[in-house]
């Protein structure tokens, strides 16, 4: 059978129409959704259906708060997140009188109102005009935002709107693992903020300087974590670990480690004693998992810090001339495995020096020998006599801690200079 023009409307010609949205749709799963960012989504939402079926299409959002099963009362608040083709031919207003029906209200809101595509047509220059559909974004009744397409000189037909529902049903599920993945994400950061919160003070005769920057592949809370702890005779204790792993249950480790740790050094042993005391309080736990850790308990009355290593990397010390230092703490094993055998070295710190203590995500690179990664942190040479927080900010810069694929934790430390005896108001 065929019609007037000669085009064929027999079961071929309609096998075959069944076929090609049968691919289309095939595309749409393929093309859609390849990433939990809502905005990623939303543009591969709108170069799919510019594609395959308009000129030009854009992406309009609700905030995360007014996605509802109830349609908006009154004109929502949009937000254009994405957008394909002409992109110019976007900009037109489009003619609420021409498709709008009763009601009034833009296209989008209708749509958004209504849950159903809504067609319309806008004016373009030179007399010309676009057909356009607004199709909104629903998943079980909840709105989340409108797709908008347009095609100069013509409207749609019902299969290609049909087409437009279901691509735009397929981001509109993707937005939703996307906003609960978000969600996650920004909970899983309030509890690591939580569980890292800022150290103890430590003593007014040392300057401190710390930072923390979760890796920006992974929703989930780590294990890093620094403290400080106050000791008599003006001495301050620098701790720097990392409980292995990532997880709820590495957050957990995490704060035993610290609680363990603050109460071992409220004895005020040497550092590879608490070493050794919190190694064998935690071992008793078969549960708990693993942990390096690095102390430094700094004296500043006579100029010395005292090092004990579970497993950590060393620390670094920066001179006042901006050279680098590795401070060659002999290592122990992890905590928690009850094995112990730390030991204690000391070193001369003067007000001109600034300890810095990291984790490994700060120097580690796939695929780089470990000594490597600490060589080239060792060439560095900053700016001389930069300040304590200078010192922390440009060594982050420096070796990329931003784009690091794993969590950094940094602690940056320097001594107070004493008054001289012709500063002191009370001498």
């Amino acid at each position: 059978m065929s019609n007037r023009d000669g085009s064929d409307t027999g079961p071929d010609a309609a096998h075959a129409g069944v076929l090609a949205r049968l691919r289309v749709m095939e595309e749409a799963a393929e093309r859609i959704g390849t990433t939990l960012d809502e905005q990623t989504i939303c543009a591969e939402l709108s170069r799919f259906v510019c594609r395959h079926l308009c000129d030009a299409a854009a992406v309009d959002l609700l905030p995360d708060d007014a996605a509802a099963a109830r349609p908006p009362s009154r004109e929502p608040a949009l937000r254009r997140v994405a957008s394909a083709g002409l992109v110019r031919v976007l900009q037109v207003q489009l003619s609420d009188d021409d498709g709008g029906g009763p009601g009034g209200g833009s296209p989008a809101a209708r749509a958004l109102a209504e849950g159903r595509p809504i067609t319309a047509t806008a004016a373009l220059a030179k007399g010309m005009s676009a057909g356009s559909v607004s199709v909104p974004l629903l998943v079980q009744g909840r709105r989340y935002g409108v797709l908008l397409a347009l095609r100069a000189g013509g409207g749609f037909t019902d299969h290609e709107t049909a087409a437009m529902q279901y691509a735009a049903r397929l981001a509109a599920v993707h937005l939703v693992h996307a906003r609960r993945y978000a969600s996650a994400q920004r909970t899983a950061m309030d509890l690591q903020r939580a569980l890292l919160a800022e150290p103890g003070r430590p003593h007014p005769n040392l300057e401190l300087a710390t930072r923390y920057l979760p890796s920006g592949t992974s929703a989930l809370v780590g294990g890093d974590w620094f403290e400080t702890v106050r000791l008599h005779y003006g001495r301050t204790l620098l701790v720097m670990g990392d409980v292995m792993g990532h997880g709820l249950d590495a957050a957990v480790d995490m704060n035993a480690y610290r609680s363990h740790l603050r109460y071992v050094a409220s004895t005020d042993l040497p550092p590879h004693r608490v070493l050794r005391q919190l190694d064998a309080a935690v071992s008793e736990d078969e549960a708990r998992r693993p942990a390096t850790c690095l102390l430094a308990r700094v004296d500043p009355a006579r100029g010395l810090a005292g090092f004990a290593s579970a497993g950590h990397l060393p620390p670094v010390v920066f001179r006042g001339d901006g050279g680098a230092d590795l401070v060659r703490v002999p290592v122990g094993p992890p905590l928690g495995t009850g094995v112990g055998g730390y030991e204690l070295i000391t070193r001369g710190l003067t007000p001109d020096d600034t300890l810095l203590m990291f984790t490994d995500g700060l120097i580690e690179r796939r695929g780089e020998d470990i000594d490597d990664s600490l060589a080239r942190l060792a060439r560095l040479r900053l700016p001389a006599r930069a300040g304590v927080a200078e010192v922390l900010d440009e060594v982050l810069l420096r070796l990329d801690g931003l784009h690091a694929e794993d969590d950094v934790a940094v602690l940056a430390a320097r001594l107070r200079e004493r008054p001289g005896p012709e500063a002191d108001p009370e001498a």
